[in-house]
């Protein structure tokens, strides 16, 4: 599987670029930055450094990256931004969100919490949960669970 990493240079993303290089079903296609757009992941995530063939991938500007040959991006950019990108990606492109934007399910649990507007809610992505497997199975757009979350439901 063809897979993109916007917002790769934050802590998220260098840990989804860890897992992604030793998954044996899984290609790195693009790496997306902000401002560390044009530095190596080698530079920003220096537990990467030895690691051939991703430690010299240079990030992408985010949004620049073209996500139609991918087959799934994961998007680890901060609150708010999340659904902004969302928006341009392909719609034959699965999409995994890390970020709050598409986690809560009325716009009234969101006022509580962020600023802004709300995005709309994604399936969640906590395959424990009933039905879970098959909802994410069949999604073509997931929201990962926050930590807090995701430790409260699984205790």
């Amino acid at each position: 599987m063809r897979v993109a990493v916007a917002g790769a240079s934050g802590y998220a993303g260098g840990e989804l670029l860890r897992l992604i290089d030793g998954h044996p079903d899984l290609e790195l296609t693009a790496a997306t930055a902000g401002s560390s757009a044009g530095r190596t992941v080698g530079e920003l995530h220096p537990n990467l450094a030895g690691r051939p063939g991703l430690a010299d991938l240079i990030f992408e500007k985010s949004g620049a990256a073209d996500l139609s040959g991918c087959d799934l991006v994961f998007v680890a950019l901060p609150a708010g931004e999340s659904a902004a990108f969302a928006a341009g990606v392909p719609a034959a492109v699965k999409i995994v969100d890390l970020g709050p934007d598409f986690r809560l399910a009325t716009a009234a649990a969101w006022t509580r919490h962020y600023d802004g507007a709300h995005a709309g809610h994604w399936v969640t992505g906590l395959p424990e949960l009933p039905g879970g497997r098959g909802r994410i199975r069949a999604a073509s757009r997931v929201s990962a669970p926050g930590c807090y979350a995701t430790a409260a439901i699984l205790a």
